[in-house]
């Protein structure tokens, strides 16, 4: 520990959102549990996934967007509600621009569904990519103000925060990886794009605390925009997809408890 508090505050934030990152690649690596593709299974854990996602975007992005707004003196509601319609906004264009070279390619190969199912895997992976940049920023924020001595910031309430993260990261890494087994990735493909979701925080991180200072002006609308386009994607794609199975109600379930999850570490952890 002793080692830890004598490095210099980048150092600090890189070590801190290193760790982040893999509890990301452990929460990645339940995929390797699963030893077939059954459809209730899968569908249960795209349910879960949805809730995970509906938990995070509040407790972990809009709301500390509004509470970071507030503090800097910013209009809190005018913030959340930029950062929040242009994250959806995003990948909704993103959606189109998709589907129109989507039809393009379908005529070429005639693989509706594959080209479906790709869609929706880079949708979910691009939606948790973007909801851990903002995550690492803050990482590096904590630590970067310890240089500047800003006030509340403290040694302990940055690696608090680095560790409240790194545990919420573990539900997000089988978010990404447990759905993208069930679009028909292989376990170790599936384990590799669910830890790499994740690989941003320790280089947003080191950014974060190298321009603490005008980070800080801009996280809360890049914490809320990650939390707009989780949504989309949640709405668009999980939710739906989770409801083809016979058993909706027990889909419906899932994401309960994986939003109750989620709700947990987020408020207990805070």
């Amino acid at each position: 520990m002793d080692f830890f508090n004598n490095l210099n505050p980048i150092l600090q934030a890189l070590v801190a959102t290193i760790f982040t990152w893999g509890i990301t690649a452990l929460g990645a690596a339940l995929v390797f549990f699963f030893k077939k593709v059954n459809k209730n299974v899968m569908d249960a854990m795209l349910g879960f996934a949805a809730g995970v996602m509906i938990a995070a975007s509040f407790w972990s992005l809009l709301s500390p967007a509004i509470e970071m707004a507030e503090n800097l003196g910013l209009i809190a509601w005018l913030v959340a509600f930029i950062g929040f319609f242009g994250g959806g906004a995003l990948l909704f264009l993103g959606d189109k621009v998709f589907s129109y070279f989507d039809k393009k390619s379908v005529r070429l190969k005639g693989n509706t569904v594959k080209e479906k199912s790709f869609k929706r895997s880079l949708m979910l992976i691009v939606s948790i990519t973007l909801h851990n940049i903002p995550e690492g920023l803050a990482v590096g924020v904590a630590f970067g103000s310890l240089a500047y001595s800003l006030q509340g910031a403290t040694l302990g309430a940055a690696s608090l925060l680095a560790f409240g993260i790194g545990l919420q990261n573990f539900p997000e890494g089988t978010a990404v990886s447990v759905p993208l087994r069930r679009e028909g990735f292989s376990r170790k493909q599936a384990f590799f794009w669910g830890q790499l979701s994740g690989i941003v925080e320790p280089i947003s991180g080191v950014l974060g605390a190298l321009l603490v200072l005008k980070v800080r002006m801009l996280l809360p609308y890049l914490l809320a925009f990650a939390a707009g386009a989780m949504i989309y994607v949640v709405v668009q794609e999980l939710i739906p997809e989770s409801q083809t199975n016979k058993r909706k109600d027990l889909m419906a379930l899932f994401t309960l408890i994986g939003f109750s999850v989620m709700m947990i570490l987020d408020v207990a952890l805070g």
